[in-house]
Formats: C-alpha cells, structure tokens, sequence
C-alpha cells in the first residue's frame, strides 16, 4: 500500500477523493496542517500540479491535488480560478453571480476540475481534467451539494447539482469525469 497525501487541510475533501478512489493499492491522508500553498497558477491545472508537487516535496510522499471552480460564458469564464473567494460563503457567492448575471439570457457555464499527482521528488507523474456543462438557473434549487450547486443545471438530467444524488452527482460532475480519466493511468502506474 502506497500513502497518497491529499494536498488539502479539509477532510470533508478527503472523503470525497476516497470515494473517487476506492482502491486498496493507495491510502490517502491529509496534508499536515503546517504546509501551506498558495495557489499561484493561473489555470485550474496550474493549481493542482503547484499543489501536488510542493506537498509531494515537503513531505517526501507521493500526492494529489485538485484544483476545480466554475466559468461562466457570459463573464468571460469567471468566477473561474477565483470560485471560491467570490465571496465569504456559499450564498455570498452565488448571490455575487446571479447579481452579476442580473437578466442575462446566456446561462451556459461549466464546472471544470484538474487533477494532478506527484511523486514523491515533486514531478508531475499523471493529470486529468472534467468538464461538466450546464446552466445557471436564476434561483438557487435543491438542498444537497455545496458551492454552487444549487444554481448549476444540468440539461441532460433536469436537474441541480444540489438535487442530484450523491451517486448521480458523482457520476455526471467534472469531478467524477476528472477521476474517471484519471483511474485508468493510476492503474498502469502502480508503484
């Protein structure tokens, strides 16, 4: 069994990568609290692979990092790196969007997330990237998720990222996607 550092503080996050990556080959842990990153890059891949490779440095062990957030079409694909300083909390920032969207009729956005793994030297050893596509509805919906997910429609599935379950979610999200074209290299690497 092989350590993965997740290169987050939030356990919450650990949880859901553990879900992605149900595998007995890695067990995964939270980065110790006193190495910070900042995230500096200027893509969401930029970001994973910054935060993968300094964990992986100052810990010595092999680490993932993913770095995600939502664009918008209309404005110029913001939020976008800068997702979750939109605002203070979840409602400040979706009310900060849907008050920058006002009556805009275009409410085509995506969620995107990179994910990047290091070895234990530093070095970018895999990435991956999802796309989810979808609307931003005019009012929030649904209890479930976070962030966003309460204004982002999924066409397909007539529904809200906060109303879909878990295992719906899971399936359809960038975050699901970004770990479904990462799970096929992760098997070929086994160190």
């Amino acid at each position: 069994m092989t350590v993965l550092v997740v290169a987050t503080s939030n356990p919450g996050k650990l949880k859901e990568m553990q879900a992605y990556l149900d595998d007995p080959m890695w067990e995964l842990t939270l980065k110790p609290p006193e190495i910070e990153i900042e995230e500096t890059g200027d893509t969401f891949s930029a970001n994973a692979q910054l935060k993968a490779s300094q964990v992986a440095l100052a810990t010595g062990q092999w680490a993932i990092a993913d770095d995600s957030g939502l664009e918008v079409d209309a404005l110029n694909g913001a939020p976008g790196i800068y997702s979750a300083r939109y605002g203070k909390t979840d409602s400040d920032r979706i009310a900060r969007l849907l008050g920058e969207l006002e009556n805009e009729t275009n409410r085509q956005a995506q969620f995107v997330c990179s994910i990047a793994i290091a070895s234990p030297d530093g070095a970018i050893v895999l990435q991956s990237e999802g796309i989810c596509r979808g609307e931003i509805l005019y009012a929030p919906r649904g209890k479930g998720g976070f962030g966003y997910d309460p204004i982002f429609y999924v066409p397909d599935k007539l529904l809200t990222f906060a109303e879909m379950s878990p295992g719906l979610k899971h399936s359809v999200s960038h975050r699901g996607k970004a770990f479904a074209a990462l799970l096929p290299q992760l098997e070929k690497l086994r160190i």
